[in-house]
């Protein structure tokens, strides 16, 4: 009978990577015993496999498509070892999720420091203008699983990994500069209650619900953060034009030992934007990786995002006369009041080979600091520097989490620690303890502590309590709860805060707590009176109460910075043009605006009916994505270009007339010709300063219009 190899035809062998006889590939040389290993360089990357198919140990495999039985109808043999390997590591492949911030997308990329600063800090990376280090940034919604969609109202994890010289150094931020809660005994709390309910797993990466709204009802302190999570920058258009934040008070740490406060700033040089409520939720179903995608193409595009590093630098005597406490992560410092200094750039330029050996066992531990960095005692940093530990060797199953290559340092490193599950290093001699006096008999006595250069914990935190004094208890500014609020408020643009009041409504309209929503309001009542009425109108209740301050708030200067309309770049850099085009359409036209756009540091992606070679005048002209499979909300800005014909046939397709709907109702540019004013028409479309002629796209740009917001939505 002939074996099943014997059965299949060349294609198939092909097919399934069989070596066909007599090509060349069939011989390989005997040279080490190597054939069939999976080389790795000294990154870790894998490189090119040899001809041969392996199990993990090296053994040939003669069949990869069938499991090895007792006859050809008979039961499978427990013997099958290549079976069993395949399928056990099948079994494996998962590792627990993060508890927050599961979904995430990362990248390699460099960092350059643009202005050395030794006075400050004795950094290795900050000592010389030009000093590059490699770094890995991770992006990541908070709430949501792994599984989720990109664009919900959420928070941002903004993570990045430097390699230098002295070892590692991981920045773990977000996308804001204030948090939920002043102390980290609060965030096992904070996260229950913002994920799914306990009693019916639901809803998943959604603030919407009783459980969080309850928990902030109650938690006053949450309310500065509750502004910036209900304010645009919680659906963000791209990580690529988005900020960072540290969010916590660290310091700078310089040769002499002199000390002093440090917050760190990321500012995309795209500029900030951001979605609007209604395209942040049909993005969801229309694409709901945008996010990843988004950076993806971005990078292998060579749009490489860029973000300058800033850095508010602080003494405590400053410190020590603000009418906030430095320590609350709960607060931040106006730019009016510490303007930043930039002193390096992040440039994102390679994606990562494989999404799980990279963005997935990356792990980030704010513990991780080099010398001229230390930490204050915020109190949320503290827990924090606790629990990364931990919760790293819950998800990657070993103390040797380190070894992982893309969590390795790119430094030399030695130590006395051994042994542990997956340990890969081999270390050599009897040297495993410290101090020994092996070097007396001529033998190896490991690595020694270096007073000189190793890291030194700061010796004065004059912040911190009587040593003797073991206090439950938070200091007297960290109960201002409302000032900051208010402040971040009232630096937004009339239609940003009609936006905040709108979140607000939607978010409390879901809870079904009618005691959390007027507790909710009261507590708004101490951030501005005007955004407490428009929000009970929303929600058609009475104006409560106003809730009682631990301590009576303070009226503070509006910001700009805070601001994302205020600060908005009119820029085509980094945006994406959707062009409508169909049969007939003027291929020169087309060309010429795609050329514009591209020029501008833009990119256009064509939009028709139908993939593929479609004729137009000038030829043929395939479509980078069909239409119903491309709706305007993925682009910033939109364009058509139109005979009269098909543009009347397109007027009777809804996908066509939804496209233009959605990009005027999200405020978004159109550029038309003349022939698309059919469909313009059935689409409700009004000429603003937003609908201009497609010849006048490149004066206009991507910006959008907010001018036309109220004319297109009702908001609080």
């Amino acid at each position: 009978m002939p074996s099943p190899k014997d059965d299949r035809s060349p294609a198939m062998d092909n097919a399934l990577g069989s070596i066909p006889p007599g090509s060349g590939q069939d011989k390989v040389e005997a040279h080490a015993g190597n054939a069939g290993e999976l080389h790795q360089d000294v990154a870790g990357k894998q490189t090119s496999p040899s001809a041969y198919l392996t199990d993990n140990f090296g053994h040939r495999i003669s069949d990869n498509q069938n499991s090895l039985k007792a006859g050809e109808r008979g039961p499978a043999l427990l013997e099958d070892f290549i079976l069993r390997e395949k399928i056990f590591h099948f079994d494996h492949e998962r590792i627990p999720e993060r508890i927050v911030h599961a979904r995430g997308s990362g990248a390699h990329g460099v960092f350059e420091c643009t202005q050395a600063i030794p006075e400050l800090t004795k950094a290795s990376i900050f000592q010389e203008a030009g000093k590059t280090c490699p770094v890995f940034v991770r992006f990541s919604t908070v709430a949501g699983g792994a599984g989720s969609v990109d664009t919900p109202r959420d928070v941002r994890g903004f993570a990045v990994k430097f390699y230098t010289e002295t070892g590692n150094w991981d920045l773990v931020g977000n996308n804001i500069p204030v948090f939920f809660i002043q102390d980290a005994i609060k965030f096992p709390d904070l996260v229950h209650s913002v994920k799914m309910e306990a009693d019916r797993g639901y809803p998943q990466a959604a603030s919407a619900h009783d459980t969080f709204w309850d928990f902030v009802s109650l938690m006053p302190e949450s309310l500065h953060m509750i502004m910036w999570a209900m304010s645009d920058r919680a659906i963000p258009r791209s990580f690529r034009m988005m900020e960072g934040f540290g969010v916590h008070t660290f310091r700078f740490v310089n040769e002499s030992g002199e000390g002093k406060f440090v917050k760190f700033h990321w500012r995309p040089v795209l500029g900030m934007e951001s979605l609007v409520w209604d395209e942040a939720v049909k993005i969801a179903g229309a694409d709901p990786d945008f996010h990843r995608r988004d950076l993806f193409e971005a990078i292998a595009g060579g749009g490489f995002p860029a973000w300058d590093l800033g850095v508010q630098v602080f003494d405590e005597e400053w410190a020590a006369g603000q009418p906030y406490d430095v320590l609350d992560a709960t607060k931040l410092i106006p730019e009016e009041e510490i303007p930043l200094q930039v002193v390096g750039r992040l440039t994102l330029d390679r994606n990562v080979d494989n999404f799980f050996a990279e963005t997935e066992q990356v792990a980030f531990l704010p513990s991780n600091v080099i010398p001229g960095i230390d930490f204050t005692n915020d109190p949320l940093l503290q827990g924090r520097l606790f629990s990364y530990l931990d919760t790293q060797k819950s998800r990657l199953g070993t103390t040797n989490f380190h070894q992982i290559p893309i969590n390795a340092p790119k430094c030399p490193f030695h130590n006395f620690q051994r042994d542990g599950m997956m340990q890969t290093l081999v270390p050599t001699g009897r040297a495993n303890y410290e101090p020994n006096s092996l070097a007396q008999a001529g033998e190896d006595a490991g690595p020694r502590a270096c007073p000189d250069t190793g890291f030194a914990s700061f010796p004065e935190n004059a912040e911190r309590n009587d040593p003797a004094e073991k206090l439950r208890i938070r200091a007297e500014l960290f109960a201002d709860h409302y000032s900051q609020a208010a402040l971040f408020y009232h630096s937004q643009t009339e239609n940003e805060q009609a936006h905040i009041a709108s979140a607000i409504v939607f978010e409390l309209s879901k809870v079904a707590l009618a005691h959390v929503r007027l507790r909710v309001v009261a507590h708004l009542r101490n951030i501005d009176e005007d955004l407490a009425r428009r929000v009970a109108e929303g929600l058609a209740i009475d104006v409560p109460e106003k809730a009682k301050a631990a301590r009576a708030p303070i009226q503070m200067k509006p910001s700009d910075a805070l601001s994302i309309q205020k600060k908005a770049l009119d820029t085509l850099q980094g945006r994406k043009i959707g062009i409508l085009f169909a049969e007939g359409s003027d291929k020169a036209a087309i060309d010429s605006l795609k050329k514009d756009i591209e020029s501008a540091g833009g990119t256009a992606f064509l939009v028709a009916p139908k993939v593929g070679g479609i004729p137009v005048k000038g030829g043929t002209l395939e479509a980078d994505g069909q239409l119903a499979g491309s709706p305007s909300v993925i682009f910033d800005a939109v364009a058509s270009i139109l005979m009269p014909e098909a543009a009347e046939k397109l007027a009777t397709q809804g996908a066509a007339v939804q496209w233009f709907m959605d990009a005027y109702g999200h405020c978004k540019t159109i550029a038309h010709c003349p022939g698309t004013q059919v469909i313009l028409d059935k689409a409700g479309v009004q000429k603003d300063e937003g609908v201009i002629p497609v010849s006048d796209f490149l004066k206009r740009g991507a910006s959008r219009n907010w001018g036309r917001e109220p004319k297109v939505r009702d908001l609080a």
